[in-house]
């Protein structure tokens, strides 16, 4: 169920953000002791989507997003240079249907305590993040917009669907005190699979609600749970630094 947004090795990024530099530069090793050296390295994480645990902290739930959302846009823009815009082919029922597949098999891994195929949790929120990239930058679309979309054109429409996702997170946080932070990673997988039901229902009606949020809404959401279920399974991990 591969659409090349999710599920591929791919070499891990560290964002570009102010006051976070790469390893080895002298802002990222400031402080540390020169006794250091020479000691084996811990691994940064359990797969090509982990994250370095030392860059979370003490950083605030905007540079968590923005971290994230920088790798999923790494792999989203190779796959773009690798297969074009093919995602352009699907519907938005059958975007649906993929968030649907990629939840759906993180409840049963969850369920299931074991995982039978080498593709991890990680990547398939990953997956579900791109997914909703997708479905709000299909939204956006004209009818008759071709098929094969520049690369560059790909690259603004994405930034400019993140930019209003990160901005609904920074009121919504305002809003509710960042009460995600107390949930847990399956109960935010539900949200997703309830959020999904949602949409489904819209979808056959039409996309026509009376009272409810729009699909829209539904996909933004949904993204930002991914993004929430992400920061959750680093801090769970426990590498906080001492």
């Amino acid at each position: 169920m591969s659409s090349g947004v999710g599920q591929a090795k791919y070499p891990v990024l560290r964002a570009n953000l102010p006051g976070l530099s790469a390893p080895g530069s002298t802002v990222f090793n400031r402080g540390r002791r020169a006794s250091t050296r020479g000691r084996p390295r811990k691994p940064a994480g359990r797969g090509p989507y982990s994250f370095t645990h030392s860059l979370f902290y003490p950083l605030q739930t905007p540079a968590h997003y923005d971290l994230i959302l920088a790798r999923c846009r790494e792999l989203f823009l190779a796959k773009t240079h690798d297969y074009g815009t093919a995602w352009r082919i699907l519907r938005l029922p059958s975007v649906t249907d993929q968030i649907f597949i990629k939840a759906n098999r993180i409840r049963t891994i969850q369920e299931a305590g074991k995982q039978l195929i080498a593709d991890d949790i990680d990547g398939e929120f990953v997956a579900i993040i791109n997914y909703c990239l997708i479905a709000l930058m299909q939204l956006r679309l004209p009818p008759g917009a071709p098929l094969d979309l520049p690369a560059a054109q790909v690259a603004a429409a994405y930034d400019h669907e993140n930019a209003l996702n990160r901005d609904l997170l920074q009121a919504k946080n305002h809003d509710y005190g960042e009460a995600w932070r107390q949930m847990r990673v399956s109960s935010i997988t539900d949200l997703i699979l309830m959020k999904l039901h949602r949409v489904k229902q819209l979808e056959n009606i039409g996309g026509a609600a009376l009272v409810s949020e729009s699909v829209e809404g539904s996909y933004r959401d949904m993204l930002n749970y991914a993004v929430f279920a992400l920061i959750l399974r680093e801090e769970a991990a426990g590498d906080k630094p001492s």
